[in-house]
Parts: C-alpha cells; structure tokens; sequence
C-alpha cells in the first residue's frame, strides 16, 4: 500500500515537471511570436508554477490525511482482532487439510 502512494506522488511529480517544460514552451512561442514580453512571460511562468504548487501541496496534504485515516482504522484493535482470528482459522484449516492428506499407516496384523 505505501508503495503504490509512492508511486501516485511520483507520478504528480513527474507530471508537475512535464506541465512547468509545456508552459515555458508555449510561453517562449508567444515571445517569439511578439504576443507577449519576456517579462510577462516570466511572470506568467512565475504565476502558474506557483499554483501548481499550491494545488500540489493540497492534494500531498489531503492524500496524507487519508492514509492517516486508513493507517488509523486498521490500528484499532477491531481491524487487528478480526486478522488474527482469521489467521488462527487459516492455520487451523491447513493443518487439517495436511493431516487429511498424509496417508496414515496401519500396523500389519
């Protein structure tokens, strides 16, 4: 489960930087172009990168709320005894099915 957290930042991440390259891409063109001054594109950059930031910030805090929830949940005591009894009955089925399984011999008369 952590590892698929670690991986849904890192796709956020990944993502972010595409985004921020795409933005200076389509922000130099319109400099070339004459639509807008360097310093305006500079500020726009500014301007988007810090509200991608933002929104990432948001959804990092949020996504770390719920796994406080879900870690939460299964850390008390209910989730943990329903697991060990369902263990317990695991263990008890496998050991009956080995014994089942094992031919018994019988002494010769």
């Amino acid at each position: 489960m952590i590892e698929t957290f670690k991986k849904t930042i890192l796709a956020g991440l990944g993502a972010a930087v595409v985004t921020k390259d795409k933005v200076q891409e389509g922000l130099e063109d319109f400099v070339k172009q004459g639509k807008i001054t360097a310093a305006d594109a500079g500020a726009m950059a500014e301007k988007i990168a810090a509200e991608g930031r933002k929104e990432f910030d948001k959804a990092s805090a949020k996504l770390g709320e719920k796994v406080r929830e879900v870690v939460s949940s299964y850390s008390d005591g209910k989730h943990l005894a329903r697991i060990q009894e369902l263990e317990a009955r695991i263990a008890a089925l496998e050991h009956k099915h080995k014994s089942a399984a094992t031919p018994k011999h019988r002494p010769k008369s």
